[in-house]
C-alpha cells in the first residue's frame, strides 16, 4: 500500500462548482509558481473551447497536487448524464470521491446518476456543501436530501457513513463544521478540505513488488509523442523500456514494449522512470491498446475487469452534405473523411457506438442529444460540412416469464427549475406527451418539476419548453432503464415553411412567409429550393418563393410607400435543430451554417416519396 497517494474524482451536477474548486485546489497547493499565469486564469482545466462556451465539463481530466508530503491526483469528471462514458471510466481510477452539492439546489439528478456510479464501484465518498453563501442555500435541508439520496442509493452499511466538508468554492474557502456569519467573512483557505481528503479518502491499494496489472480508463494523443494510454497502476510497475503484454475484453493478446513513461504534475504530464502501483500513469509505445484493456506482464499476463458503460440512447445518421451549397463553407466534404473521423473518435469516447456504414453515411449511437450535439459541434468546427438526420430512439428486445418477445424502450427522468408563472405552460406542454409527474416542490418564486416519460416523447419537447418559459427554464435529464412501449399521441409540430426557389431571400418574401408562421432566415441569406426556411403556424407543409421580389407597377397607393418590417429569424442552436427536425427533413452542418432542408429538394421528389410511403 502507498500511504503517500490519494486518488479522488471530483463529481456533481452540472455547474454545482466542481471546476470552479479544482482551480483553487491547484492554487492553493503550490502546485503553480508564485508568478505563473495559470494562477490569474478561471476554469483552468475547461480548456476545451466548447466546455468554455457551454460552461460544462465534457471531457474528463487528471491533474495532481502535492499537500503535506501527500500526492492527490484529481480526476475532474463531466456533471452531465450524456457524458456517462467520462464518468465510468474515470471513476476506474479513484480510490474515493468528492461529491459536490450546491447548498441552495440541493442533489440534483445528475448528483443521483455520479453517486449512484461511485457506490457501485466502492470508493469512499466525501460530500462538499458548495456555495453555502448563496441568498437561498439551506444547508440543514440540502444535508438531510443528501442522506436520504445515500439511503436510497447505497450497498453497504457503511456507504450512509459520509463525511461532511462547508465550502465557498469560488472563494477558496473550506470548513470542517458550519461557519457562522463572521467565520465565513473572515479570510479562508481549502485546508479543512485537503485534511479531510487525506484522513478519509483510503490510500490506494497494491503491490509494488508485483506483476505489473494496470487498466487503460483514457486514451489521448500527442503531435510529438503520438497515442498516450492512461489508468492506474493496479499492481506492479511500469517503466520505460519495459516488454509488456496487452489484453482485450474479446481474449485477444498483443505483444507491445513501453517507450515513455509519464506522471501528472499540475495540469501537465512529467516524464517518469518508473510509476509504482497506485499512481495514475500514461505510457507511450503500447499503440494497440484501447480504453478497457489491461497492460499486463509478459511472464503471467491477468487481465482486470473492462469498464461497464452503459447502452446508447439514441442513434443518428451522419454523412457528407449533399445540399447545392455543398462545398462553400466547408473544406472536408466526403463519407471517407468522415469515417475515419469517427473511428478516431470511437477509440476515445467509449459512449458511442457505430452500429451501420453504407455508401459513406454512418449510423452513430450516443447517449443524448447533448453527447451526439457536442460531437457534431466538434466536426464543423474542423471544417466537416455533414448532413445528420433526425435523432432516433434507440428500442431493446425484451422476453418476458412466458417467452414473449416485447419491445421495449428508454424512459428518462426529466426535472425542471421554472419561476411559478411558467408551471402551468409546462404542465400543459407534458401532458400532451403522456408524460407522468413524479413531483413537484416550491421554494422562492421557482417550482422544481420532475416528470417521467420516455426519450420518444421527450424528443423535440426541449425546444418547446424553451420557448414556453422564454428561456429560463433549466432542464435535466436521466435515464431511468427501459419499458414496455408507452401509448403516445402524435407529434403536435406544426409543419415546414420551404423554400421553392434557389436564390437570395428578400424582405417582400419574407413578409408572405411571416404571414404563415416564424422564419429561420434573413433578409439577404442565400436560400435553395427544399430548404426549410420557417415553421408554419398550421400542420402543413407549405411552399413559398422568399427570393421572389415585390412586383413594380406605375400605379402608387397610399398604403404602398410604407416600409417593411420584419419579425428577426429565429435562429435554431445544434440541439434545437436536432430537436424541431422530423423524419423527412435533414440538418445540414457546416462551419459557419445551420440549415434545416427536406430530404427530397424538389416537389417532384417530395410527392414520389409520399407515393411511396403509401404504397
Amino acid at each position: 500500500m502507498k500511504q503517500d497517494i490519494r486518488n479522488i474524482a471530483i463529481i456533481a451536477h452540472v455547474d454545482h462548482g466542481k471546476t470552479t474548486l479544482v482551480d483553487f485546489l491547484l492554487k492553493q497547493s503550490g502546485t503553480f509558481h508564485v508568478n505563473a499565469q495559470e494562477l490569474t486564469h478561471d476554469l483552468i482545466m475547461d480548456s476545451n473551447d466548447q466546455e468554455r462556451e457551454r460552461g460544462i465539463t465534457i471531457l474528463a481530466k487528471n491533474t495532481s497536487v502535492q499537500y503535506g508530503g501527500v500526492k492527490i491526483n484529481i480526476i475532474d469528471t463531466p456533471g452531465h448524464a450524456d457524458f456517462g462514458g467520462e464518468v465510468e471510466r474515470t471513476l476506474t481510477m479513484a480510490d474515493g470521491a468528492l461529491l459536490l452539492i450546491d447548498a441552495q439546489e440541493g442533489p440534483m439528478p445528475q448528483t443521483k446518476f455520479v453517486l449512484k456510479k461511485a457506490l457501485e464501484l466502492g470508493l469512499k465518498v466525501l460530500v462538499v456543501i458548495n456555495k453555502i453563501d448563496k441568498n437561498g442555500a439551506d444547508i440543514e435541508r440540502t444535508i438531510n436530501e443528501t442522506g436520504d439520496l445515500f439511503l436510497h442509493l447505497a450497498h453497504e452499511d457503511h456507504h450512509l457513513d459520509f463525511p461532511i466538508v462547508y465550502a465557498v468554492g469560488r472563494e477558496g474557502k473550506a470548513w470542517d463544521h458550519e461557519p457562522s456569519i463572521k467565520e465565513r467573512a473572515d479570510d479562508g483557505t481549502l485546508k479543512p478540505l485537503f485534511e479531510a481528503i487525506i484522513k478519509h479518502i483510503p490510500a490506494p491499494q497494491g503491490d509494488a513488488d508485483g506483476s505489473l496489472q494496470m487498466l487503460v480508463a483514457a486514451l489521448d494523443r500527442d503531435d510529438y509523442l503520438g497515442r498516450l494510454a492512461i489508468g492506474r497502476v493496479s499492481r506492479g510497475k511500469v517503466r520505460a523500456g519495459m516488454p509488456v503484454a496487452v489484453l482485450h475484453p474479446n481474449g485477444k493478446k498483443s505483444m507491445s514494449r513501453i517507450e515513455k513513461v509519464f506522471t501528472y504534475h499540475g495540469i501537465g504530464r512529467v516524464e517518469a522512470e518508473e510509476v509504482l502501483a497506485g499512481d495514475i500513469a500514461a505510457i507511450t509505445g503500447a499503440t494497440e491498446s484501447h480504453i478497457s484493456d489491461t497492460i499486463a506482464d509478459t511472464q503471467s499476463p491477468e487481465a482486470l475487469p473492462a469498464i461497464k458503460v452503459e447502452e446508447p440512447t439514441l442513434r443518428i445518421t451522419i454523412g457528407p452534405n449533399t445540399s447545392p451549397f455543398v462545398g462553400k463553407e466547408g473544406n472536408i466534404l466526403t463519407g471517407r473523411q468522415i469515417g475515419e473521423r469517427i473511428e478516431r473518435e470511437l477509440e476515445t469516447n467509449i459512449g458511442f457506438i457505430l452500429t451501420l456504414s453504407d455508401g459513406g453515411k454512418y449510423l452513430l449511437a450516443g447517449r443524448g442529444e447533448l453527447h451526439l450535439a457536442v460531437f457534431i459541434e466538434t466536426l464543423r468546427r474542423e471544417g466537416f460540412e455533414l448532413e445528420i438526420s433526425r435523432p432516433e430512439v434507440i428500442f431493446k428486445e425484451t422476453t418476458n416469464d412466458e417467452g414473449q418477445t416485447t419491445k421495449a424502450e428508454p424512459v428518462e427522468e426529466i426535472t425542471i427549475d421554472v419561476p411559478e408563472e411558467y408551471v402551468g405552460a409546462v404542465t400543459t406542454e407534458f401532458t400532451k406527451r403522456a408524460a407522468q409527474m413524479i413531483d413537484m416542490l416550491h421554494h422562492e418564486g421557482s417550482a422544481r418539476m420532475t416528470w417521467k416519460m420516455p426519450t420518444r416523447a421527450f424528443l423535440g419537447l426541449r425546444a418547446l419548453i424553451m420557448t414556453a418559459t422564454k428561456g429560463t427554464a433549466i432542464i435535466n435529464t436521466v435515464l431511468l432503464g427501459y419499458e414496455p412501449m408507452w401509448s403516445l399521441p402524435p407529434s403536435d409540430r406544426t409543419g415546414a415553411l420551404i423554400a421553392s426557389e434557389t436564390g437570395q431571400a428578400v424582405t417582400f418574401g419574407l413578409q408572405t412567409a411571416q404571414g404563415r408562421g416564424v422564419t429561420f432566415v434573413n433578409a439577404g441569406d442565400a436560400v435553395y429550393e427544399g430548404e426549410v426556411i420557417g415553421q408554419n403556424s398550421r400542420y402543413e407543409d407549405i411552399e413559398i418563393n422568399v427570393a421572389k421580389g415585390k412586383e413594380l407597377t406605375n400605379m402608387r397607393s397610399k398604403s404602398s410607400d410604407g416600409v417593411i418590417i420584419l419579425a428577426p429569424a429565429v435562429k435554431l442552436s445544434l440541439e434545437q435543430a436536432l430537436d424541431w427536425i422530423r423524419e423527412d427533413e435533414l440538418l445540414e452542418v457546416t462551419p459557419q451554417s445551420i440549415r434545416i432542408r427536406k430530404h427530397g429538394l424538389t416537389r417532384t421528389d417530395r410527392n414520389r416519396t409520399k407515393r411511396a410511403d403509401k404504397n
